[in-house]
């Protein structure tokens, strides 16, 4: 089993405002006392943009860079998203996991507009186009507050296209789709699994238009594994017996107020219940 870590389980977030932002060496110094040896990149301008700067940073914590998180316009047809990812796939590793969302194009993932179908003809196409034509394996991640949010969105990916998906077992229950039954009715098409636990409670407010994403989030709607409504021991299970060879990344999304926070914690305790799953 391939276990990696996320910057965003210590609150570091490519959305402005989100929060406290930790700097690089205490997150990777608690990945590396964690037992970690493996993450996804984080937002632009956590980690240096230059892969030797970069590689030598990671080198000093043992860590290699796995894959990273790239909100990009898939739905305008007056944008190419495949040229805007080119640029910032120049300095991604060249065997890391590209994980697309669906962005809207605004900051943040509180609000999003509803796509006609020319926004989902276009969508899809350039799923498919950029599966295609990028060199390196890409993920599209069902996301809460992108284009690809809810049961319905997520059916729409897997009946129209041929790209591969993230399994953000979160997002996915947050959205309204229970990740086991993706893991039950699409396991050839899991390339990628971001693991969270949730409290559906604080889920089913978002979707009810109660509170804001950001506001579940800064409540605690993540979960340590185990601590959550997600059947992650199932969902694991699940992906072992079809097959399943690519990362588990520990992703809890949290907001943090003060430098006093244990973000570690949680992840620790996380580590723990996946282990113990596993043993």
């Amino acid at each position: 089993m391939r276990i990696a870590a996320a910057p965003i389980s210590w609150g570091v977030c490519e959305v402005p405002g989100w929060g406290l932002q930790l700097t690089p060496d205490r997150v990777l110094a608690e990945m590396a006392e964690l037992g970690l040896t493996a993450t996804e990149l984080g937002p632009d301008g956590f980690l240096p943009p230059e892969p030797e700067d970069r590689a030598r940073l990671l080198d000093r914590y043992g860590l290699q860079a796995i894959g990273g998180f790239v909100p990009v316009v898939l739905h305008d047809p007056d944008r190419d998203p495949l040229a805007e990812l080119r640029a910032v796939l120049a300095s991604f590793p060249a065997d890391a996991v590209v994980v697309l969302a669906a962005a809207t194009g605004a900051d943040g993932y509180d609000a999003r507009p509803v796509l006609d179908a020319e926004g989902w003809r276009t969508l899809l196409g350039n799923l498919d186009r950029i599966h295609r034509e990028t060199s390196r394996p890409v993920t599209l991640h069902p996301h809460i507050g992108t284009m690809v949010e809810t049961r319905a969105e997520v059916d729409r990916v897997l009946d129209g296209s041929e790209v591969p998906l993230c399994l953000d077992t979160g997002h996915l229950l947050a959205g309204g789709t229970d990740p086991l039954d993706v893991v039950r009715r699409a396991p050839g098409r899991i390339a990628h699994a971001h693991l969270k636990d949730v409290d559906a409670a604080l889920a089913g407010r978002v979707r009810a238009g109660e509170i804001t994403y950001t506001e579940a989030v800064r409540a605690g709607i993540y979960r340590p594994l185990g601590q959550g409504d997600v059947d992650i021991a199932g969902i694991v299970t699940g992906l072992t017996a079809a097959g399943y060879a690519g990362w588990y990344v520990m992703e809890q999304d949290v907001v943090l107020a003060s430098e006093d926070a244990d973000p570690a914690g949680d992840v620790r305790a996380s580590l723990a219940f996946l282990r113990g799953i596993t043993a």
